[in-house]
């Protein structure tokens, strides 16, 4: 089994044969970690450095323990505390640590197209944690993989990703899987929040009623608001946002039946999800965060040449 690619840059340049094999992998991973000892030796003598342009905790520590799972020897690198600070351009700091015989760079950065532009430059393989408000291809593996693992099946399944579609790449990267896997998509927010060119460029349903997106799907994939990328007001204020948008316990209870929550994460509880709804038995989010260590090994795994899972 080996991927079609060299690197992960986004799920947009994945054939569904490749998402099927990672999440395989991941699966056979997920079985490692339920085991008293979770480390297999699979990159034993790789070298592995986490480039972070951007602030990250979840998806910083989920591919630092995914490495260290897989024996890989890691360099943790931040832009806050290096070089850049004094201008050192991005080729210069990739090339600087390449010098020291670095296999496969995984990386995320405020600029869309960044992980692009290196992996045109510099020979290791590349992943890509996160480009701007471009895509996020590992969140929406292991999105992918939970609801797989929950439901048996993407095929045919009703996916509403709900939110702030226009700035989240997170949506982009998992609209693209799941339609390569035969799922059916739509998106519902606020017509502020999601770009018009949705339904004719990405052939999804577009929902502006949060109960009635809820009533048409089978899992319901909540975004958060991303103030931080917002340049103008979209929305009155938050607790409005939460009147008309938020995932309540009462609209839940409401529907005639029961279906899987899902989060990426930050989660801005009363805002776009409520408490009770957040760590209901419906919700899947801790699973999720679980989930995505399994599927960042497999990711690792496959980028460097791995063909068997390694007891």
């Amino acid at each position: 089994m080996q991927l079609s690619t060299k690197h992960l840059l986004g799920i947009r340049d994945l054939v569904p044969n490749d998402i099927q094999i990672i999440l395989d992998t991941a699966a056979q991973f997920k079985e490692v970690l339920q085991r008293p000892i979770k480390k297999v030796p699979s990159l034993r003598d790789v070298t592995i450095v986490n480039l972070f342009y951007e602030n990250s905790t979840r998806t910083r520590i989920s591919f630092e323990l995914a490495e260290k799972r897989l024996s890989a020897d890691t360099i943790n690198f931040t832009a806050s505390g290096s070089s850049v600070k004094k201008g050192e351009t991005l080729l210069d700091t990739v090339n600087n640590i390449l010098s020291m015989k670095v296999d496969l760079v995984v990386m995320r950065h405020s600029a869309s197209g960044a992980p692009h532009f290196l992996a045109k430059h510099i020979p290791a393989a590349i992943v890509n944690a996160g480009d701007g408000i471009n895509e996020h291809p590992t969140q929406a593996l292991l999105d992918a993989f939970s609801i797989r693992e929950k439901l048996g099946t993407l095929q045919g399944k009703k996916i509403a990703l709900l939110g702030d579609i226009m700035h989240s790449r997170v949506a982009l990267s998992n609209i693209y899987l799941l339609k390569k896997m035969g799922a059916e998509v739509m998106v519902a927010g606020p017509p502020t929040l999601i770009p018009k060119y949705m339904q004719q460029a990405f052939d999804v349903h577009v929902e502006y009623d949060l109960k009635t997106a809820l009533e048409w799907c089978d899992v319901a994939n909540v975004l958060r608001i991303q103030l931080e990328r917002q340049n103008q007001v979209l929305f009155s204020s938050l607790r409005e946002y939460n009147l008309q948008y938020g995932v309540k316990r009462s609209l839940l209870d409401n529907l005639n039946k029961e279906i899987v929550i899902m989060h990426p994460g930050p989660i801005n509880r009363g805002v776009e999800l409520d408490s009770d709804v957040a760590d209901s038995k419906q919700s899947i989010i801790l699973q999720q965060v679980e989930n995505g260590v399994a599927v960042r090994m497999a990711v690792l795994y496959l980028l460097a040449g791995g063909k068997t899972v390694q007891n």
